[in-house]
């Protein structure tokens, strides 16, 4: 029996949160051209459907991590423990809360490591592993573009004791099943608020360019706010354009999509649903609570407005996209199975969801 991934990867489901390559033991997935592929490690030539056969070895860790295999739930804010704003002084997106958290933990030795993603001035993006708070500067922002993540926990688990994980819902999920199943080596998850996300080409060449009239190198910051996607440039300026006109060039996995708060994390944070120059804040765990309490230098807003009511409307809008483009695509699957439901109710200790997680 093939792994459950096989059937993610050949009918286009694949989020490339990089979970798969991160954890194969044989080294048979890589995230390449944004898709997972099948490998064989041993000449590293990349095959169509049926390559995992000759090089995996049956442990199914791949279908446990997988966010696709795994499914979504049905009540993404029933685990939220504590809400509020907060703001640092650091650079960041808006409130430069994920710096201070990650830049914090590292200055105390509460983390080794933290995985996050940097960008050059094109907007070019990397994966990297941040090992000191000077580090963390390089990483800031948001970019908009989607890298695998969780592919460089790989090398991660073979350097560091204590990893924190910063990434959108389908990579903080990904993360949570690692910590679930296979490692006690995560020992904070970091989830961003994401509507969805673009291929770099696509959001340079396409959104910037040509839909904005923009040259990528001129973009200092890119948002999403008030029913618009925003590109700030050097000379001060803001543009923007409906979201409807960009939506439909987001990544086809981002349809497939329902989660937006990275439910699965154990702090998520974002900027809508306080003032400009805040983030909101989601503490989810006990995990979460722990590591909040020793982040310095915070200023924080306990009852922030517009509040949670903005986010549930902007959750309900992906969920109301995207469900049924979920559904009619993974039905495909050999994981599919007509009378799952989506669970909450034991989601504070593992992972309820649409589909069964067992291999």
């Amino acid at each position: 029996m093939p792994p459950k991934i096989v059937d993610v990867i050949e009918y286009d489901l694949c989020t490339v949160c990089g979970g798969c390559e991160g954890v194969c033991p044989v080294g048979a997935v890589k995230i390449e051209d944004g898709i997972a592929k099948i490998r064989d490690p041993r000449d590293m030539s990349y095959y169509e459907k049926g390559a995992a056969y000759d090089v995996c070895e049956d442990c199914y860790t791949c279908s446990r991590i997988c966010p696709v295999v795994d499914g979504y739930v049905e009540d993404e804010y029933a685990n939220v423990k504590r809400f509020f704003g907060a703001k640092s002084q650091l650079p960041g997106q808006d409130g430069g809360v994920v710096s201070a958290i990650i830049k914090s933990l590292l200055e105390k030795g509460e983390i080794d490591c933290a995985v996050g993603i940097s960008r050059n001035d094109n907007w070019d993006t990397e994966v990297v592993l941040m090992t000191s708070p000077e580090d963390v500067d390089k990483a800031k922002g948001t970019k908009y573009t989607s890298d695998p993540v969780d592919s460089i926990l790989r090398e991660a688990f073979e350097k560091y004791e204590k990893i924190a994980v910063v990434g959108v819902p389908c990579q903080a999920h990904a993360a949570r099943l690692m910590r679930e199943n296979t490692t006690d080596k995560i020992v904070l998850i970091v989830g961003l608020l994401c509507m969805e996300s673009f291929t770099h080409d696509v959001l340079k060449d396409k959104v910037i360019s040509e839909i904005m009239g923009l040259d990528i190198k001129d973009v200092t910051k890119m948002d999403f706010g008030k029913g618009k996607f925003w590109a700030y440039t050097k000379d001060g300026e803001s543009h923007s354009v409906k979201i409807p006109q960009v939506a439909p060039h987001a990544r086809t996995p981002c349809h497939h999509c329902i989660d937006y708060t990275s439910v699965y994390a154990d702090i998520s944070v974002g900027s809508v649903g306080t003032p400009d120059g805040w983030n909101c804040v989601m503490v989810r765990t006990d995990i979460g609570e722990k590591y909040m309490a020793m982040v310095d230098g915070l200023e924080y807003m306990e009852d922030p407005k517009p509040g949670m009511d903005l986010i549930a409307k902007l959750s309900g809008m992906k969920h109301s996209g995207n469900e049924g483009h979920y559904y009619e695509a993974v039905k495909k699957c050999s994981f599919y199975t007509p009378d799952a439901k989506p669970l909450i109710e034991e989601m504070a200790g593992t992972s309820n969801t649409t589909q069964p997680s067992s291999v």
